[in-house]
């Protein structure tokens, strides 16, 4: 950039000021010319659909003000955006911070949150031009804290964002956060039993037989994508998602529209795996596949069966992404019960910016605090893995 260039960074409330081509410019240039993207999440189609079907926007405490970076007229950057009023959907809590705020006579609500709502999946918040990365990530980020400023809002929130703009916010003194999840690492497996050889014998009998009390529901089991996914597969989908949303959120994130904008825009995007017996879906679980990676989202079920929920939700991605060169599965947020079936934990990672410096600097030591704390569990986890161990002879 030379001196006489120019950034102007802008906010907009909605999606549909913004091209598609545009704005997947910045979020998925790897699939300009027709591939898949690295991140499904981030694209105009996913961050579009949230919106139009009303699971963002008015009433939801999600008001979008997507940010974009410009030289001139050619866009270098954009971010998913939102003013939150609350702290649902977000998968890296803050709720403790928020009630600490508040009890010292703050206001900690509307915050700054970059981010793509409901979804614990790490991928690029900051969406920059190829070779502008620095400058891209820099305007950004700069400007979601002076509409911080500006607006008198609490804090700026970039969750689930990549280890790189991790160290990028650092390095311009926002404060990096480590969380950790479970994945599962693609190894060059040629199949499903590569995989399992390489797991300690206990653990693959173990695997071995929740896969066959699963097949014994009654029906099958299909992996679907695209228009594979019939219309009935899509209104079970949403029963389950409601039905597991209301158990453990109170009320769903996402309305019945976004399900219904999914069919038409989004399915490609997704694979559904089902259960079907007698025409009817017992349970399901829909995961969203990128370039290089499947993330699981939902799961739900009609009926309760033995270990369905593992051979739908892990066994058959591990089976899908070792079918189809994929490195990895992301199988969402908590849940040590993923260990013994393969999926490792990781770290993850997010930036915080506060604006009252007391409180910024009282969070910075908690941070700190708690990587140190995070960094041993994933060690002391990953030793527990189902995994053989190079100095024990393993027997069949």
């Amino acid at each position: 950039m030379t001196q006489q260039q120019q950034i102007t960074v802008e906010t907009h409330d909605s999606l549909s000021r913004i091209s598609a081509a545009e704005w997947d410019s910045c979020a998925c240039p790897e699939a300009a010319e027709g591939g898949r993207p690295e991140d499904p999440f981030t694209t105009h189609r996913f961050l579009k659909a949230l919106e139009d079907s009303g699971s963002v926007g008015p009433g939801t405490g999600w008001q979008p003000q997507y940010l974009t970076a410009r030289i001139d007229e050619t866009l270098i950057g954009c971010a998913p955006v939102y003013v939150k009023s609350h702290s649902q959907g977000e998968y890296i809590f803050d709720h403790n911070w928020a009630h600490a705020y508040e009890r010292a006579g703050g206001r900690y609500y509307p915050k700054l949150q970059i981010a793509v709502p409901f979804t614990p999946v790490t991928g690029r918040r900051l969406l920059t031009r190829p070779g502008l990365e620095q400058t891209g990530r820099a305007a950004l980020l700069q400007g979601g804290v002076q509409i911080a400023e500006q607006n008198r809002l609490s804090s700026v929130h970039a969750t689930f964002c990549t280890e790189a703009e991790a160290e990028a916010g650092a390095g311009m003194g926002l404060m990096p956060r480590l969380t950790q999840q479970y994945h599962w690492e693609n190894r060059d497996y040629e199949n499903f039993g590569a995989f399992l050889s390489d797991l300690s014998s206990r653990k693959r009998k173990t695997i071995r037989k929740e896969r066959t009390r699963a097949q014994d529901f009654g029906g099958q089991i299909r992996a679907l994508t695209g228009a594979q996914i019939e219309p009935r597969h899509w209104d079970a989908m949403w029963a389950f998602y409601q039905d597991t949303g209301a158990r453990k959120w109170g009320m769903p994130y996402l309305t019945r529209a976004f399900f219904d904008i999914a069919a038409d825009c989004l399915a490609d995007d997704v694979l559904m795996v089902v259960a079907e017996r007698d025409g009817s879906v017992v349970a399901g679980a829909l995961n969203l596949v990128g370039a290089s990676a499947l993330f699981g989202r939902y799961w739900g079920c009609a009926e309760d069966h033995p270990c369905l929920h593992f051979e739908l939700c892990y066994y058959q991605a591990i089976e899908h992404a070792i079918e189809n060169g994929l490195s990895r599965v992301e199988a969402g947020a908590q849940g040590e019960h993923k260990l013994a079936r393969g999926y490792l934990p990781v770290s993850t990672h997010s930036l915080h910016w506060m604006a009252d410096p007391g409180f910024s600097d009282a969070v910075a030591r908690y941070l700190t605090a708690e990587r140190d704390a995070v960094e041993e569990d994933i060690e002391i986890l990953t030793g527990y893995g189902p995994f053989r161990k190079p100095q024990v002879e393993d027997h069949q």
